[in-house]
């Protein structure tokens, strides 16, 4: 009997699994913002709690799930030509020759669309970021108040940070898409700063659900003053770390599977920064020999 219970249990949650991976790519444009507040049970000290439950928010809506739909099929469509043409969308030996490119460039309101920014504001900080279009539209400028006051709820340690990262890629029906930057070896920028240091920060996909937190961080160095600089930054210099601790096992990043970018200001200088944005982009440097900066240890070493 009880077998009879543990098989039947066993059929039931396998059904629920194989609806879930079939309905989600279509309903998860619908009921994203629904579900992660339904599975997001953290709430700070002194916030209130929600009046209305997260399925009466859900708008069921035939006209809004059928353009949906009309939406993901052209985009898989246009992922389906890409594919067939080559890495891209380009042509494999234009790939293989290709030394240089350019990410995100800041010239209109659509462009830094693609971007977020945060603050320890979501923590219950005091300091404020701000990004605009900087002077005839030529930069991004990001600027704002830096404020190391801990939030007086009994629980934050530490507050004082802004940062800005770029929205990561999604490809038809919700699938997650990656950059791929392994033809390259070195991150290129053009930046105008006011002299304070900056954590340039890039995420890759996780292959554990625990290593969501992990990172790779590098530092930029601004040098104030009203000219323009180029920074270029290898890849091999990038260290691993995990919720701001720098890890003991280092190793380079997977630059197949680079899901975003992002730079974080925390120097625990209070006051006013700001950093221009030219354009971020791409170089294969033929000079740059170094794989990895960094010591790594042997996992299983043989006795």
């Amino acid at each position: 009997m009880a077998l009879t219970i543990t098989l039947l249990n066993s059929a039931y949650l396998g059904g629920r699994c194989c609806r879930h991976k079939v309905l989600c790519p279509i309903l998860g444009p619908l009921l994203s913002d629904s579900m992660s507040k339904l599975y997001s049970s953290y709430r700070r000290p002194g916030s209130q709690p929600e009046k209305k439950t997260s399925w009466q928010n859900v708008d069921f809506s035939f006209k809004k799930g059928f353009d949906v739909l009309k939406t993901q099929l052209s985009m898989l469509k246009k992922e389906t030509k890409d594919y067939l043409i080559g890495p891209g969308g380009h042509p494999f030996n234009r790939y293989l020759l290709e030394q240089t490119r350019v990410l995100w460039e800041f010239r209109s309101q659509e462009d830094l669309s693609k971007w977020v920014i945060s603050s320890d504001v979501e923590i219950g900080g005091k300091s404020e970021v701000y990004l605009k279009l900087g002077r005839n539209n030529q930069a991004a400028l990001l600027y704002g108040t830096l404020n190391t006051e801990v939030p007086r709820d009994g629980e934050t340690k530490y507050s004082g940070y802004c940062s800005m990262r770029a929205k990561p890629p999604v490809g038809s029906f919700a699938r997650k898409k990656y950059y791929d930057w392994s033809n390259f070896n070195s991150l290129y920028l053009r930046v105008r700063g006011d002299g304070r240091p900056w954590m340039v920060n890039i995420y890759t996909d996780p292959y554990f659900s625990h290593q969501k937190d992990d990172l790779y961080n590098y530092f930029m160095f601004t040098r104030g003053g009203p000219y323009w600089e180029e920074i270029k930054i290898p890849f091999s210099k990038f260290f691993l770390s995990s919720r701001g601790r720098v890890q003991d096992d280092q190793h380079p990043i997977w630059l197949d599977k680079v899901s975003t970018l992002g730079f974080t200001i925390g120097d625990k200088v209070d006051g006013p920064f700001q950093l221009e944005i030219d354009f971020i982009g791409l170089l294969n440097d033929r000079a740059h020999k170094e794989e990895f900066a960094y010591e790594m240890y042997e996992k299983n070493p043989q006795i």
